[in-house]
C-alpha cells in the first residue's frame, strides 16, 4: 500500500553550487535555506527524506569532482544516519541509480522536490518521477539556477529558473516553500 505522506527529494545541494564553489549558482544560499526548512519539517514529522549527490565521473568534468570539498552535500542539509544518499553521475536522479527502487520500497507515491540546478537536475528528476507515476511538487524557491548563453545572448539566472518552473507546471505542482508548509494540516500529521 502506498503511503499518504510525501517523500522529500533534495537534489545536488552540494558545496560547488555555493559562493566560492566551482559552479556557483545565483540564489543558492536562499534556495538552500528553504530546502533546510523543508528538511526540518520532514524530520519533525518523520516523513521519508532522500538526498541525491552528484559525483562527476566523466572526462573533463569541472565540478563535483570525487574527493573534493565541492562534491560534499552542504552542511545546511547534511544527511543524518537514517537518510539515504543516492549517488548519481547524470543529471537525472533516476538514471542508473536505485532511487526508484528506494522510493518504491518506502511506499511513497508523492515527492516534494528541491535543489539544483532548476534547468537540469530538477527538471530531469521531476519529469522522470512524473512519468513513473509519482505525484510531484517542486518547491520553486528551494531551487536555483545560473545564467546561460544561447544564440549570442545571455539569459539571466532568474529567467532560466522562471522558464523551467513554468514548464514543469505540466509535470508537477510548483509552489513556494511557505505555501506548501502552510497547507500542512494536523490530519496530514496523522497519515
Amino acid at each position: 500500500m502506498r503511503k499518504k505522506t510525501p517523500a522529500l527529494l533534495l537534489v545536488d545541494i552540494q558545496n560547488d553550487y555555493f559562493p566560492g564553489g566551482l559552479m556557483a549558482l545565483d540564489t543558492m544560499e536562499a534556495a538552500a535555506r528553504n530546502a533546510a526548512g523543508l528538511l526540518a519539517e520532514f524530520r519533525a514529522r518523520d516523513w521519508p527524506r532522500f538526498h541525491v549527490q552528484h559525483v562527476s565521473n566523466r572526462a573533463g568534468a569541472t565540478f563535483f569532482l570525487p574527493g573534493t570539498p565541492g562534491v560534499e552535500i552542504h552542511d545546511c542539509v547534511c544527511p543524518v544516519d537514517d537518510e539515504p544518499v543516492v549517488i548519481k553521475h547524470f543529471p537525472n536522479s533516476f538514471r542508473e541509480t536505485l532511487l526508484f527502487d528506494e522510493l518504491w520500497e518506502t511506499g511513497v507515491s508523492e515527492l516534494v522536490i528541491c535543489g539544483a540546478m532548476s534547468n537540469l537536475c530538477i527538471d530531469a528528476a521531476t519529469r522522470h518521477a512524473s512519468d513513473f507515476g509519482f505525484k510531484c511538487t517542486v518547491i520553486h524557491d528551494a531551487c536555483a539556477a545560473r545564467a546561460l548563453a544561447f544564440g549570442g545572448r545571455t539569459v539571466a539566472a532568474a529567467d532560466v529558473h522562471a522558464a523551467f518552473m513554468a514548464a514543469l507546471g505540466a509535470y508537477a505542482r510548483v509552489c513556494a516553500a511557505q505555501d506548501w508548509l502552510r497547507e500542512l494540516s494536523p490530519a496530514a500529521l496523522a497519515a
